[in-house]
């Protein structure tokens, strides 16, 4: 007679997961033998093995990433079931990255005029396609809503504060505002940056290039979690880009920041898959394999951006501890 008994409520639907883990070559008998035969802990490993240490450790160093498969989804605050034997891969963030990034449009504007509005506006635009980044813009609407909230309340307007977000950007920053002809300027930054690929700041441009690739690549997630699941919010910032240590920028999202995580955000990323059909599970390996590289590459330029500053502006790094921004 067996002295213990353990179940696992639908633990047809986790073994489904690592079958598929398995076929998609990720673990095999070590790690079952490591994991002493839980699947639990098997999925997992064998997750976290094919993102690998060295990235994960990056990660981990510059945001707060939470990656969880479940059979639930989120349906106006509470959980409901998938069904129809599906499952649901999800990418989380609960503190973002910090990039300080305008001792890099000095130099790089140094080197060439409209380098560093290029650098800059190139990767905005790539960022965009993939996660949810707080920049100059967030903050340029934060003020416009400061201005309607004291106008509303015309006998208080002296206690409000108004952060003047745009006379906080750099000057290539700030013509770029106004320029009318967008193609034009997609165009000619394109060229520019083209143009400086093996020069003095080819590294940064060689991640910036990489993370404009990787961005491109056609791989939608599941727009079930945008228009049924009934989340509070969208998906919290992955990325604070600043200009200055304490800029407008990161004032702005100090201010928000407090109330970010009041509601129910959106994941980052969010994809429906069937653990039993291998298009789906490979679909759904590839999404997150993009995302997780991407930030791999966005990360590795953010450190490098910093040392380089530490080395050649001699400017203190130390952010203190504002509010939901990772160590």
């Amino acid at each position: 007679m067996p002295t213990t008994y353990s179940h696992e409520f639908r633990a047809e639907l986790l073994y489904d997961l690592c079958a598929a883990l398995v076929k998609e070559g990720l673990g095999g008998p070590e790690t079952w033998q490591k994991c002493e035969g839980s699947a639990q802990v098997f999925a997992q490993r064998a997750i976290m093995e094919s993102i690998g240490e060295e990235r994960w450790n990056l990660l981990q160093r510059n945001a707060e990433y939470h990656l969880n498969v479940s059979d639930v989804a989120e349906r106006d605050g509470e959980d409901k079931l998938l069904g129809n034997g599906r499952l649901a891969v999800t990418i989380e963030c609960t503190g973002c990255g910090f990039l300080k990034v305008g001792p890099a449009i000095a130099a790089l504007e140094e080197e060439s005029p409209g380098l560093g509005a290029a650098f800059y506006w190139t990767l905005t635009y790539a960022l965009y396609r993939v996660m949810r980044i707080y920049n100059h813009d967030d903050a340029l609407q934060y003020e416009e809503r400061m201005h309607e909230y004291a106008e509303e309340e015309e006998a208080n307007r002296e206690q409000y504060e108004f952060p003047e977000a745009e006379k906080a950007l750099p000057e290539c920053i700030r013509k770029t505002l106004k320029s009318e002809d967008h193609r034009a300027f997609t165009l000619g930054a394109r060229q520019l940056l083209m143009k400086h690929a093996r020069g003095k700041f080819r590294g940064w441009i060689e991640r910036l290039r990489a993370i404009q690739r990787l961005s491109r690549m056609r791989l939608p997630a599941d727009a079930y979690f945008r228009e049924d699941g009934g989340y509070d919010t969208i998906p919290l910032p992955s990325l604070l880009v600043a200009f200055k240590e304490h800029d407008a920028a990161v004032a702005c999202f100090d201010e928000e920041s407090q109330y970010m995580l009041e509601g129910s955000a959106e994941p980052t990323l969010g994809v429906v898959f069937s653990p039993q059909k291998h298009e789906e599970v490979r679909h759904a390996l590839r999404v997150v394999g993009r995302f997780i590289a991407l930030n791999y590459e966005l990360f590795q330029l953010v450190e490098a951006l910093a040392e380089w500053e530490k080395r050649h502006a001699g400017t203190c790094l130390d952010r203190g501890e504002p509010s939901f921004r990772a160590a």
